[in-house]
């Protein structure tokens, strides 16, 4: 993979600078297909890459900079190793995120029973806080083209960023999670486990969010500490006894259907069996035992109220107790009293919201005198959906699930050991999948009440009276996909026949957007669309991705490959670290400090920011530092210097051509050593590394080498000779080291004297390094040389003298056979420090000493 591009050299410009090359070579890169995926290479040729599609749903921050600068080094890395890189870019613009996005931007909210309008417009300009606290309701199809609508405008935005990042994807592979392949895609996926058993529908308790109006699942909670309070109500046991419990939700007493303690716990063993009577409500409900309750919380009796937590949910399921639901899918609790709750009591309650049915019946309990001492103030955990910003509540609703091990201990140890076979870069991530896997407590919950997302592909028949038949759902042909049951009628029906008796009705509910982005190999990899491409791209090699979604967007992608095609999805995966602020806090939006990367970007160059990001390892968190993207541009801008310095000394035009000078190949055999460190480096996964032995070896190229050979290079003879070709050897090798990490400044570099791309050049090897040396070569000796300029470097700079300045004698003392060493650079040595005589004192001191007189 040679120099392909067969562009003309540019030369060398008499004023080399960074501003601009953005603009230059992306365009270049882009019409000259320089990152172009080859699809006629063999699987073992191809590198793919299973990119991460950022949501779309504002502004892209430091913290994607990051990471996707992480990926696209190691892009650039193997396409220079050889590999034909697969590397797509995608946008995850489906979703709960999109569809808040859209009712704040244009103040509206989708109401699905309204008619479509097809003459409604959206607002020209941004809406008022007023509008969007009383947003106007449309219809679900005009809601979901203002949604296509505002994600196409925000991923233009995305590519330009990326674009100018320098990410070195194949734009034509680019795909959305909302596109017509993704749905067919998702829709294929669900039907395919629909058919295996592996999907199914159940009505049970489901974690609601009150806010959004849809079901979650387990990987979207997030704990919340919230401020709360203890109530002790006062239950009445057999024979008057009073039983006491503590609880923080009073308002879910009518929907009490048991207490529960320990089995062990010998203060309530003998009520175990028997039953006790609620406050306010004089409703029986039994004493059972249960290993999970905790004795040494509260009274250690419990209230069981279907439903107030997921302990709820496991006592109710686990004990077979009654159902009592008093909660809406509005947060709302219910207009009538479930089946055995006195109605005259509940009434009060009727349609209140939970804080202010809380309220209220704890006025209730005192009055009625079942509540004991004051409410006690706690600060408690409460879950949330990681978007929502209100309490999730606990509704029983029909949904679609997907078998995940929650419930199948066989393939919960079947997802533990694909974890086991997949490489993780660190390695101390897997504990992660490892803990949420061995913790599941249920199935993954696909289905979403939500209208922008991909529609569950399936109908149901009504019998005669226009009940669904929920048991036999109505599935559509794979040809057929992608379909909308809500706008597509069911097979063999027609669309006159939807919603009445003995017609159908479609499914209402869209996927969870989890469960189309955990098909992210199989969107862009063509699958069952296009066989030979999906033959040379999976199983992938790379899923890059953040570490705080190893339970959704890596566990759901493992389960999906498992179950579908038996194997993992990929072989490595790299997680990324935090962007920290300042005070060493995780940026996000949520907290307002994030920085947002285009000016930084237009400020200091692509390559400075690209800098900054290449010093943060996978999964090690980093600080936003504008000083060390300051570092980054002086470096770039040091490597257009001190190329342009070397070839004008002719370097251009001594390539491959051999060194023969003992600084000269000193120099190659160092460089031949970081070649090998930064190549082994890369391999792991570690960037970083590879970056810190590549510049701490360019910078004494610069500031040693350069310095000791530029008297040298300027003559004629083999001497001069040797420095110009160890120069363009040293020259060639560099830029190749540093162009998966400052792409810019290599490239343009590289077009002063070679031809084609540098990202399309072979990556530097000790061999090729090695080749360029003729005779014998001691890396020792570039250091050695370097201490001794340094030392004379330092004895002008204490007299304050110009480097410039003339050394009419310099003593060289130290081990003899330490200065026999530096006979063999005593010439680079004097030319450089300008030492007129240098003499050698051989066994005057342990270490080497330059000492100058003047």
């Amino acid at each position: 993979m040679t120099d392909t591009a067969r562009t003309a050299r540019a030369g060398v410009p008499e004023r080399p600078t960074l501003d601009g090359l953005e603009e230059t070579w992306a365009r270049h890169w882009q019409e000259e297909g320089t990152y172009a995926f080859d699809r006629s290479k063999e699987r073992s040729d191809v590198y793919a890459i299973d990119t991460p599609p950022p949501t779309v749903s504002g502004e892209l921050h430091m913290g994607h900079v990051f990471s996707y600068t992480h990926t696209d080094m190691v892009a650039r890395f193997q396409r220079m190793r050889g590999r034909t890189v697969f590397y797509p870019m995608g946008w995850d613009d489906n979703g709960l995120p999109t569809e808040r996005r859209v009712q704040n931007v244009y103040g509206v909210r989708c109401d699905p029973s309204l008619p479509y309008d097809p003459h409604w417009q959206p607002p020209a300009t941004p809406v008022s806080e007023e509008r969007r606290k009383d947003p106007t309701p449309i219809d679900r199809r005009n809601f979901v083209a203002l949604c296509e609508r505002l994600t196409a405008a925000d991923e233009q935005v995305f590519e330009a960023l990326w674009r100018r990042l320098g990410l070195s994807v194949d734009w034509a592979l680019t795909y959305t999670t909302i596109g017509r392949v993704a749905r067919a895609t998702s829709q294929r996926a669900f039907l395919r486990n629909l058919a295996r058993g592996e999907a199914y529908q159940a009505e049970a308790p489901t974690l609601w969010d009150v806010g959004f109006a849809t079901a979650v699942a387990q990987a979207e909670l997030e704990d919340r500490e919230r401020p709360g309070a203890y109530h002790r109500l006062r239950f009445t046991g057999p024979g008057g006894r009073e039983v006491l419990i503590d609880t923080t939700r009073p308002e879910l007493l009518p929907a009490c259907v048991a207490l529960v303690c320990h089995p062990d716990d010998e203060r309530y063993a003998d009520l175990v069996g028997s039953s006790v009577r609620s406050p306010v409500f004089a409703v029986e409900v039994p004493v059972r035992a249960h290993p999970v309750a905790d004795p040494a919380k509260g009274t250690g009796i419990a209230m069981v109220c279907t439903f107030g937590d997921l302990t709820d949910v496991t006592w109710w399921r686990e004990l077979q107790l009654d159902t009592r639901v008093v909660i809406g899918r509005d947060g709302r609790l219910l207009p009538e009293p479930p089946h055995g709750v006195p109605a005259e009591p509940y009434a009060a309650l009727a349609g209140q919201t939970v804080n202010g049915a809380r309220r209220t019946m704890v006025e209730l309990l005192a009055d009625a005198g079942g509540l004991v001492g004051e409410p006690r103030a706690i600060t408690h955990p409460v879950k949330f959906y990681e978007r929502g910003d209100r309490p999730l509540e606990i509704v029983s609703t029909r949904q679609w699930y997907l078998r995940n091990g929650g419930r199948d201990a066989g393939l919960r140890e079947q997802l533990l050991a694909r974890g086991g076979e997949l490489r993780w870069v660190p390695e101390h991530m897997k504990h992660r999948y490892d803990h949420w896997v061995g913790g599941l407590t249920g199935d993954w919950l696909v289905s979403r009440q939500r209208f922008f997302g991909v529609p569950v592909p399936v109908w149901y028949r009504l019998d005669d009276v226009g009940e669904p038949d929920w048991s036999h759902p109505l599935t559509p042909d794979e040809a057929m996909l992608p379909v909308d049951p809500s706008s597509d009628p069911a097979p063999g029906f027609e669309e006159s026949q939807r919603g009445l008796p003995g017609g159908f009705v479609g499914d209402p509910d869209v996927l969870d957007t989890w469960a189309t982005s955990s098909l992210t190999p199989q969107i862009v990899g063509g699958w069952e669309t296009d066989p030979d491409l999906f033959s040379r791209v999976f199983p992938m090699d790379l899923r890059p991705q953040g570490q705080e979604i190893i339970r959704t967007w890596l566990f759901s992608t493992v389960v999906r490959a498992h179950l579908e095609h038996g194997v993992l999805p990929w072989r490595d995966a790299v997680l990324s670290g935090w962007i920290l602020d300042p005070d060493r806090k995780k940026m996000s939006k949520s907290k307002g400090n994030v920085v947002t990367p285009m000016a930084l970007l237009e400020q200091h160059g692509s390559d400075a920011v690209r800098y900054w990001a290449a010093n943060g390892k996978p999964g090690m968190d980093l600080a936003f530092d504008p000083a060390q993207i300051k570092v980054g541009r002086r470096l770039a801008t040091k490597l257009l210097n001190a190329s342009r310095f070397a070839l004008g000394l002719g370097a251009a035009d001594a390539l491959r051509a051999p060194a023969t000078a003992p600084l000269d190949t000193a120099m190659l055999a160092e460089l031949s050593g970081v070649v090998a460190a930064a190549t082994s480096a890369f391999d792991a996964y570690d960037h970083t590394a590879a970056l810190q032995v590549t510049e701490a070896f360019f910078w004494r190229f610069c500031d040693d080498y350069i310095e000791l050979v530029k008297e040298r290079a300027y003559g004629s003879g083999p001497g001069a000779e040797s420095a110009r070709a160890a120069l363009a050897t040293a020259l060639s090798v560099q830029l190749r080291l540093f162009a998966p990490v400052l792409p810019y400044v290599a490239e343009e570099v590289w077009s002063w004297w070679r031809y084609g791309s540098v990202h399309r050049a072979t990556w530097p090897t000790t061999y090729e390094v090695g080749r360029a040396v003729e005779g014998t070569a001691d890396p020792q000796l570039l250091r050695l040389a370097g201490d001794a300029l340094g030392q004379v470097r330092r004895a002008k700079s204490e007299r304050k003298l110009s480097m410039k300045a003339e050394v009419p004698l310099a003593e060289a003392l130290g081990p003899a056979a330490l200065l026999e060493q530096l006979t063999l650079i005593a010439d680079d040595l004097r030319a450089a420090g300008r030492i007129a005589k240098l003499d050698l004192l051989p066994d005057r001191t342990p270490a080497l000493v330059i000492a100058c007189a003047f």
